[in-house]
């Protein structure tokens, strides 16, 4: 037995990286350049680099078999035909539906497409099937009936599934594959009038060598007669992801340019996501000449999965490509896997999860309500309505509203969210438009509740917050306006008449008077011995309309003290103001 290769010195770190070797034994594992010749074409032939994704790929969702099979439990009749509904209602034109041969299941599942009359007339299922004669004909037996199919060969081609998987040389397995391929001509020929086309996939072909794939691929090619207008898909899979995207889109371009009859064949990927680069891989290699991707909604499959086609397909729309797929209702399609797959979508999930377009950091819940508003106006601007306007928020790649979603839970605040976030989400419940001096007093008292509580803050939460500190003291508080009345003596001339009780001012009737209600208030209280100034006062109205309700927010100063804040609230706009300065004179006092 060979003597496994010592480990090499590391090359000397930079001063400014104090990291240090971690024990691990890496030199267990070969790198891919060691483990398969690769292509390496110089920089100038490399052509994937500086192209675009400019139109989808033809998207081929996987659920229904390589998914199905790396479920605890896998889904019976009901459940997958739930999915298989929701796949072509979402656009989905080619559906791999099936493991015919591994399972009454999965056999009984065709049998019910092919006899239901539920497959529509412009979609094309797709069965899986080794490259063994006797489970070819069971599935060949499985889409009798069925208007168009394709019939989908595979067989492991990588070295060390030759070697310790089949026990198969190259040449044997390159017979194997050939014999099953004649086999499966042969049972379509016999079925005059049916719409069968194949595919190939050549298994782990990412750890396969490159001439071998080709040669592999174009016997089939030229076995099956190929045309451009009845192709063949050669479909190259990372079963194992083994290398960086870009090692795998020099794979798929050096098929892409040296395939034969090109034009008569459909060069797909089935990238797995073991390195946790599957949609890199997808997509670097729809750069380098794939035109099709096998893959899975959010991602199932075994080990870490199938590459996510949601992911794929929304990935394009933020670049101003149709998808080709609806995704307009995405919670809706999230329900239906987790309850088809019995698995969770996790919560950060990219465009599906539950919190991806939430922000609980107080920077990240500034720039999104200013991204909001300059969003709105920019719409108006156009003269059009915002679900139609050029979308550009911060932190936001795709407008929520295109996926189902809401903005509701765009801004949500804990002890970690700042006064951008609080003031957004008491604008859009309440109607509540803060000053920017209280937004930064109120967010200290909401980290110091969310501090305490170590949980999150509701919007309704916030709310009650706010009019405990700043509205209720102009109802209820140390110094009490029992009545109150105004009016204009003269052009710029108001009085103020009141009586007032509590906080040692001798109960009783004072007026004042001033050039607007406010000073005249303040005079008033000046005759009950309280010095007030009003600092700062914005009012406005908190929706359209004439019973809206109004908000007012007054910064005065009681004596030498520093100015307070109070606000108030009433369909009266001069009642909103006189509460919010007796709620400021209170919360002095």
């Amino acid at each position: 037995m060979p003597t496994p290769p010592a480990p090499q010195a590391a090359s000397p770190a930079p001063f400014w990286n104090p990291q240090r070797p971690s024990g691990m034994p890496f030199h267990r594992y070969r790198p891919a350049h060691e483990r398969v010749r690769l292509p390496h074409p110089e920089p100038a032939e490399r052509r994937w680099p500086g192209s675009r994704i400019e139109q989808a790929p033809l998207w081929v969702p996987v659920d229904l078999r390589d998914g199905n099979q790396a479920l605890a439990e896998p889904m019976g009749t009901d459940r997958k035909r739930r999915m298989f509904d929701m796949l072509t209602r979402l656009g989905f034109k080619e559906i791999e539906v099936a493991y015919p041969s591994a399972s009454r299941t999965d056999f009984d599942f065709v049998r019910h497409l092919a006899t239901g009359d539920v497959v529509p007339d412009d979609v094309t299922v797709v069965v899986f099937t080794p490259a063994r004669r006797e489970l070819i004909e069971r599935t060949f037996a499985a889409v009798e009936g069925l208007p168009r199919v394709v019939v989908h060969l595979y067989t492991p081609t990588a070295p060390i599934w030759r070697d310790v998987v089949l026990g198969r040389s190259r040449e044997q397995v390159r017979t194997l594959v050939m014999d099953a391929a004649a086999h499966m001509a042969r049972l379509a020929d016999a079925r005059p009038g049916s719409d069968i086309r194949f595919e190939f996939s050549p298994e782990v072909f990412a750890l396969t060598e490159p001439d071998y794939v080709l040669g592999l691929c174009d016997e089939l090619t030229a076995l099956w007669d190929a045309s451009p207008d009845r192709p063949v898909i050669h479909n190259l899979p990372a079963t194992v992801e083994i290398g960086t995207p870009d090692v795998y889109a020099d794979q798929i371009e050096y098929a892409h340019r040296n395939l034969a009859r090109r034009d008569s064949v459909i060069l797909s990927v089935h990238p797995h996501n073991d390195r946790g680069t599957g949609v890199a891989c997808a997509e670097l290699a729809v750069l380098a000449g794939a035109q099709r991707v096998e893959g899975c909604l959010f991602g199932n499959g075994e080990r870490t999965g199938n590459v996510d086609l949601v992911t794929l397909a929304l990935n394009l729309y933020t670049q101003g490509v149709d998808p080709m797929i609806d995704f307009s209702d995405l919670d809706a399609v999230r329900a239906t896997v987790e309850d088809c797959n019995r698995l969770p979508v996790h919560p950060r999930h990219p465009y599906g999860g539950a919190l991806v377009h939430t922000a609980f950091s107080g920077t990240h819940q500034d720039a999104i309500s200013k991204g909001f508003a300059h969003h709105a106006r920019r719409a108006a601007a156009l003269g059009v309505p915002g679900s139609q306007a050029p979308w550009d928020v911060p932190y936001l790649p795709v407008d929520p509203a295109d996926l189902g979603r809401g903005y509701e839970a765009v801004i949500r605040v804990n002890s970690q969210s700042g006064k951008g976030g609080i003031a957004h989400l008491l604008e859009t419940g309440h109607g509540a438009r803060l000053p920017q001096p209280l937004r930064a007093e109120f967010s200290r008292v909401v980290q110091e509740a969310t501090d305490d509580s170590g949980r999150e803050a509701t919007g309704e939460e916030l709310w009650k917050l706010f009019t405990a500190a700043y509205l209720e003291p102009g109802g209820a508080g140390p110094l009490v306006l029992e009545s109150w009345s105004t009016e204009e003596t003269a052009p710029g001339e108001h009085r103020f008449s009141c009586r007032l009780s509590g906080h040692g001012v001798r109960p009783g009737r004072y007026e004042g008077g001033g050039n607007g209600p406010l000073s005249a208030f303040t005079r008033a209280l000046e005759g009950a011995g309280l010095a007030v100034t009003v600092v700062d006062f914005v009012q406005h109205a908190t929706t359209a309309g004439p019973d809206s309700p109004a908000m007012a927010y007054a910064h005065c100063r009681v004596g030498d003290a520093d100015p307070v804040w109070g606000a108030g609230r009433d369909t009266s706009v001069l009642t909103a103001s006189v509460r919010a300065v007796l709620a400021a004179v209170n919360r002095a006092l």
